[in-house]
């Protein structure tokens, strides 16, 4: 498709030094929105209503756009954004581009961060040029992990190509739900937060449940999960459970919820990283252990488990942290390589 054909009336100010440029809405055709939807207005996650069932962190928590992505074809030297936002964070000991900002990556590889100024308010605009100049490249625009997003406009050069991006190989997603460090916390940036890293590795779509502090095994999050369409489902939540009681009563009635509604999905249970809530972590590990072994027991061909503590490296374990709770980038690489691992042999088995 040549640019000629589409409108071009979006009325996008730009300060961007380009005299060629033109702005389209990233939710038209035919562009490729993955991972959120928009509602009332704003991307969200999940449904708004069912996130106000949850609790009043996950109402907060959906409109924070972890795991959006757009993705296209285009051979314009250099892609652009225009973005409106209405949520922003600014954490000590979390990148402000890692949590706000927009990565750009070309067939797969990265290119740059749309990189917002620090004295954002609401909106901002970058570019970046991309790598072989008139070749056509298959783009993916990560959304950010911890700000919202109300608007976004995809800036390319006047009479470039653009075409929808190829499927992905898994194009039903892969639901990850779990904790803040599934959200991305402490990522430097959206593209190299774990699930991200696999999706990219695998090619396989899938959505970001992770929700900061907020993530209990609720029944309501439970029944909405069991919803879903997915290839597989990923839960690691032990970070959130206020206790090994609490997680006791809710995680394997969260795995019987999801497995009554899909007697084959394969599911992937994780227990925490080896971080700064050791005291309880071995009877922590012992109440998954013991709902995959049930799960096992009864027949279940298509469950996996995976030892939290052994996602590091014993040596690079500290280093692999951002603040001995969350990981930062060599740790979710850590992350993507052992679960993606066990992730391609579970799609595998989803996808023959």
């Amino acid at each position: 498709m040549d640019f000629s054909a589409i409108d071009k009336n979006f009325a996008i100010k730009t300060e961007l030094y380009r005299d060629d440029i033109a702005f389209f809405d990233a939710e038209s055709e035919p562009f490729r929105i993955y991972g959120v939807k928009k509602e009332n207005g704003i991307f969200r996650r999940m449904p708004q209503s069912v996130a106000n069932a949850v609790s009043e962190g996950v109402s907060y928590l959906h409109e924070l756009t972890s795991g959006g992505r757009v993705r296209f074809i285009t051979d314009s030297p250099y892609v652009a954004i225009y973005t409106v936002q209405h949520r922003l964070s600014k954490m000590p000991h979390f990148s402000f581009i890692g949590c706000n900002a927009f990565d750009l990556y070309s067939d797969g590889k990265f290119v740059n961060s749309f990189r917002p100024p620090l004295d954002m308010t609401d909106h901002y605009e970058d570019d970046n040029d991309l790598p072989d100049p008139g070749k056509e490249h298959e783009i993916t625009i990560h959304f950010p992990l911890y700000a919202g997003v109300i608007k976004l406009y995809i800036g390319l050069k006047e009479g470039s190509t653009l075409k929808p991006a190829s499927d992905y190989a898994v194009e039903k997603p892969v639901v990850y739900y779990g904790s803040s460090i599934t959200q991305g916390a402490c990522a430097c940036r959206p593209g190299t937060a774990y699930p991200a890293i696999i999706a990219r590795t695998l090619s396989c779509n899938f959505s970001n449940l992770g929700f900061a502090g907020c993530a209990k095994g609720e029944p309501e999050m439970a029944e909405y999960i069991a919803g879903l369409d997915m290839s597989a489902f990923v839960y690691d939540y032990d970070h959130n459970a206020d206790s090994p009681e609490h997680l006791k009563e809710t995680h394997e009635a969260m795995f019987q919820t999801i497995r009554r509604a899909h007697p084959d999905l394969p599911i992937l249970m994780l227990s925490m990283i080896y971080g700064q809530r050791n005291d309880d972590i071995e009877e922590r590990l012992q109440v998954i252990k013991q709902t995959y072994q049930n799960a096992i027991d009864s027949g279940d061909k298509n469950v996996w488990f995976i030892d939290g503590r052994d996602l590091f490296t014993e040596e690079l374990r500290n280093d692999a942290m951002a603040d001995l709770c969350h990981p930062n980038d060599s740790g979710f690489l850590m992350m993507a390589n052992a679960i993606g691992k066990v992730l391609q042999k579970m799609l595998s088995i989803c996808t023959s």
